[in-house]
């Protein structure tokens, strides 16, 4: 076949695909929304799963840290065993005395009752570290630094500081701003003995912990929740020295310390995702059910397509063109199908991903946890062109198959 003979055929087949799509304009945007939506809930739930593990990964890099040490319970019934570290005031030390360490600090979480009345308390998740830093993107006031001298000695049995930082949305809640004082207890009789004042006003750790959150000088929160004498924390976090290779240096602090869990930063990221393997598991399920629902979605379509187009595809069998050509016209209705839908869900998509980073902001506390970078786009897209046009055209050769005379007969 001669290549003007191709272009003639070609032509031919792009005019009478537009010619069936615009016979139908009701079916065709049927078919257009359906594969619009298959491809935004794909691009959606991968935006999610991209954001989920990029999320991880900014909190452990904002807070600045080569290693984290962690290490689990021992005794669920006890206090404080969300905090499993003991003496975690003198293992910094001691960790910082390393020459391979430059800095080493304690990091403790403690669900915490506060408010501006002592007999109306909310609860909240309250982090205790040694200082502030730049990520807390302060909308108030500002954060808190504890000097080389404290930070190495153990907690005292009283609260020094009297400060707290809060999340905006508990803030506003309990009408209060930076100045204000509000009571803070790890219960609720506690509470009214230790009145703390409003230093800054950030949401930092609340998008990590998913609600709002407060944080507190580390010394203070273990002495609201009593457990100075035992010194408990959650984390020990440490910096490497210059020039010390990180993997080594936890390596050596994991056979140094044997009862401890000790990871890199990116070896922590990886911990947290293999504890949510169910989490990320049926994240990875919805996005194959999405993708497949949206293949049998748009496969049942072109095959109602080619099944409703029977008399056209027998009359054009009957002049004397192929199963390939009647193929060839499903398939570039499919190619146009897909390329209209899938720009449509591309359009749609920074819309959607908008709307439900504002609700899990305001209902789960994480911010911006959807992320979409160009690749999901593209694979979006990729799905609906792809899709659309092997499935049409798969449709549109079984429906040459039985395309036959007798269709022709009303």
């Amino acid at each position: 076949m001669s290549v003007g003979g191709a272009i003639v055929r070609t032509r031919a087949v792009i005019g009478l695909a537009l010619a069936q799509l615009r016979r139908s304009p009701g079916r065709t945007v049927l078919t257009v929304l359906a594969v619009t939506l298959a491809v935004l809930s794909v691009t959606v739930l991968a935006s999610l799963g991209v954001g989920v593990v990029e999320k991880g990964e900014q909190g452990l890099d904002s807070a600045d840290r080569d290693i984290w040490i962690s290490r689990s319970p021992v005794d669920p019934g006890a206090s404080g065993t969300e905090n499993p570290i003991s003496g975690a005031h003198g293992t910094a030390a001691e960790l910082t005395a390393r020459d391979d360490i430059a800095s080493a600090s304690p990091i403790a979480m403690y669900d915490v009752y506060l408010g501006t009345d002592p007999s109306n308390l909310q609860r909240r998740p309250a982090v205790g570290v040694q200082e502030t830093h730049d990520g807390f993107d302060f909308e108030a006031g500002q954060g808190f630094e504890v000097d080389r001298e404290t930070a190495a000695s153990p907690p005292p049995d009283e609260p020094q500081r009297d400060e707290i930082i809060l999340d905006p949305r508990v803030a506003d809640e309990l009408g209060v701003s930076v100045g204000d004082t509000i009571y803070v207890g790890t219960s609720r009789h506690t509470a009214e003995t230790n009145e703390l004042t409003v230093i800054g006003i950030s949401g930092y750790y609340s998008q990590y912990l998913g609600s709002p959150a407060v944080t507190v000088p580390l010394g203070d929160l273990q002495a609201i929740a009593g457990t100075s004498g035992t010194d408990r924390a959650t984390y020990l976090t440490a910096d490497v020295a210059d020039g010390a290779d990180r993997d080594a240096v936890a390596a050596d602090l994991g056979e140094a310390y044997p009862e401890y869990d000790v990871r890199t930063s990116d070896n922590q990221v990886q911990s947290m995702l293999e504890e949510r393997t169910m989490v990320l598991a049926s994240g990875a399920t919805l996005v194959g059910l999405a993708v497949l629902g949206g293949i049998v979605l748009t496969a049942n379509l072109f095959a109602l397509v080619a099944h409703q187009q029977r008399e056209e595809l027998a009359a054009l069998r009957a002049i004397g063109l192929s199963r390939r050509l009647l193929a060839g016209t499903i398939g570039t209705q499919g190619l146009v199908i897909g390329l209209v839908g899938g720009l449509l869900a591309v359009a749609v998509t920074p819309l959607a991903v908008l709307g439900l980073n504002r609700f899990s902001a305001s209902v789960l506390g994480f911010e911006g946890l959807l992320r979409t970078p160009p690749e999901i786009y593209a694979g979006g897209f990729a799905l609906a062109l792809g899709a659309g046009t092997i499935v049409a055209i798969v449709a549109g050769w079984r429906a040459g198959r039985y395309a036959r005379i007798e269709h022709l007969q009303a």
